[in-house]
């Protein structure tokens, strides 16, 4: 441990230290009362911290995630945290994409590679790209049927990443088959 965390760590301690002699001595006659309201506030703090963890997962589980029009436009959302999210249906099995017009290509996760069938022990990591986490394997395969709205790609070529990542990742080889517009919170996509 360096100085600058033992010091943190004994200035934490004086302080509940001082905070506990406090209570013991405010409460020396009424301790089933002090247990009961410390007991009180920290159920309080854990379901403020359990509501605020889970309020991004219920937000995004609420959003609209895309929109086809009459006239074949796809309308996408801003999420909460900025990014656009579009899902696509890859032969038969619908799958989240973020909206990346910095990737090159369409990279899919390993968890999510695995989700559409394609087992990782058949993969050849031999191409490489370069991230904002620095240099990762990637596999080339070859997606039989892509879906978005009434759009379809046959064999589409696409990379699977031995890197961590989230989610997949919709680059600019598939979004460039379209026009894109961004305006305000909604993103158009037109063929």
């Amino acid at each position: 441990m360096d100085s600058d965390t033992w010091f943190r760590v004994v200035y934490l301690v004086v302080i509940l230290a001082s905070l506990a002699g406090w209570i013991v001595v405010e409460f020396r006659q009424r301790m089933g009362q002090a247990l009961r309201m410390a007991l009180a506030w920290g159920l309080i703090f854990i379901g403020v911290m359990a509501g605020y963890g889970l309020w991004y997962d219920v937000q995004r589980q609420t959003t609209q995630v895309q929109t086809v029009t009459d006239t074949g436009m796809i309308e996408v959302p801003r999420s909460a945290d900025g990014h656009y999210y579009l899902t696509l249906t890859i032969n038969g099995t619908e799958l989240p994409f973020m909206v990346d017009t910095g990737a090159s290509g369409l990279v899919l996760s390993l968890p999510d590679a695995e989700h559409l069938g394609i087992d990782p022990e058949s993969l050849a990591f031999l191409g490489e790209a370069s991230t904002a986490n620095g240099f990762v394997r990637t596999a080339m395969v070859t997606l039989p049927l892509i879906e978005l709205g009434d759009f379809r790609n046959e064999n589409f070529r696409a990379y699977v990443t031995e890197g961590e990542m989230e989610g997949s990742l919709l680059g600019m080889d598939y979004l460039g088959q379209f026009r894109i517009e961004v305006a305000g919170d909604r993103m158009t996509l037109r063929h």
